[in-house]
């Protein structure tokens, strides 16, 4: 596999991205990390249109179902030392213009996303601390927040917040999600990592600790294609270890680490290419590298797709039958677009 840059757009501190359906098209929305910029592109890495100019903090951004250039975003987490602002908002087009309005403050939330269970909707965030009282103070752990979303999110405001309750509590650096299929998310955090589901069959959330080792962040992806997702996770908070996990008699247990390390791993998404299981994950220092792991001949290998970029987040996507990655390679100010040869 080989990463051919295709455009690029300078963003400082560019970080977050999703995929938002609006007037009828695909397209991708990239946030800053400080305070700068959204930006809308179309699949083709062109710039569309300025969503906002600031406050930025924006470590997530999620589709509304079923609402033509709805999403949700973080506003005003700027760094777990600069989190206490940080809000969901709620973006939407009114008159030509992107209007946006806080739904919930929740202080150093870091990540969010939506489940869907028996046609219902549910709001999950991630505080990665609770408080602090000094630079890199970690002694209040972060929480899970939930609420079933309303279909009449639009009329939640600053004065009329959202009604999250609190799932758990104790959750050190979390930091790690992973959505699977919209049906359950994965939370990492120093505790290890916990499978969160929502309500189903009369029972109310449930959440099940499946690894007990610190971990920032994780995908599923089927390595040896033997029906059963592998769990591969960079380890541990901003960490520089990659493991990966098997399922056995039905746990997971670490078949595989890296045999070098990736200082600072951030950026992590597994993908189907050419009828192979295949996980890319990026590092932010040391060499900085977006780096390909999958499995051939019976062992997991590597192959190093780009060099000394530094990426946060990364999405990959299809335009017209070519498979193609955005990648907010954020230590070089650089929203990259690449098709995958």
């Amino acid at each position: 596999m080989e990463l051919k840059l295709i455009n690029e757009t300078e963003l400082d501190r560019c970080y977050s991205i999703a995929p938002l359906t609006y007037q009828n098209k695909q397209h991708i929305l990239v946030a800053a990390e400080k305070v700068n910029k959204c930006i809308l592109f179309d699949l083709d890495g062109n710039q569309e249109d300025v969503i906002w100019e600031e406050p930025g903090g924006t470590m997530s951004m999620v589709q509304v179902p079923g609402k033509d250039g709805w999403f949700l975003a973080t506003h005003q987490f700027y760094s777990p030392n600069d989190g206490v602002n940080a809000k969901i908002v709620l973006v939407r087009p009114v008159d030509n213009k992107w209007q946006v309005q806080t739904v919930v403050e929740l202080p150093y939330t870091h990540r969010f996303g939506l489940l869907k269970s028996e046609g219902k909707y549910y709001l999950l965030a991630c505080s990665i601390k609770d408080k602090l009282e000094y630079k890199d103070d970690w002694r209040f752990p972060g929480k899970i927040f939930a609420c079933e979303f309303p279909e009449n999110i639009e009329d939640y405001n600053i004065d009329n917040q959202l009604p999250m309750r609190v799932l758990k509590e104790g959750l050190t650096k979390n930091h790690g999600y992973c959505s699977v299929n919209d049906e359950y998310a994965l939370i990492g955090a120093e505790e290890g990592i916990f499978k969160v589901t929502p309500p189903q069959n009369g029972n109310d959330w449930q959440i099940e600790q499946l690894i007990d080792e610190p971990t920032s962040d994780m995908v599923l992806c089927d390595f040896d294609d033997d029906g059963l997702d592998e769990m591969i996770t960079i380890s541990p908070f901003h960490g520089e270890n990659i493991y990966i996990y098997k399922l056995v008699n039905g746990k997971y247990e670490k078949v595989w680490t890296c045999p070098f390390l990736t200082e600072f791993g951030h950026s992590i998404w597994a993908i189907k290419y050419k009828g192979k299981n295949v996980t890319i994950i990026g590092h932010r220092k040391g060499e900085r590298d977006i780096i390909l792991f999958y499995y051939e001949d019976g062992e997991y290998k590597t192959d190093i797709l780009v060099h000394d970029v530094g990426s946060a987040n990364i999405f990959p996507y299809e335009k017209e039958g070519q498979q193609r990655l955005v990648s907010t390679n954020r230590e070089i100010s650089q929203i990259a677009f690449y098709d995958i040869k």
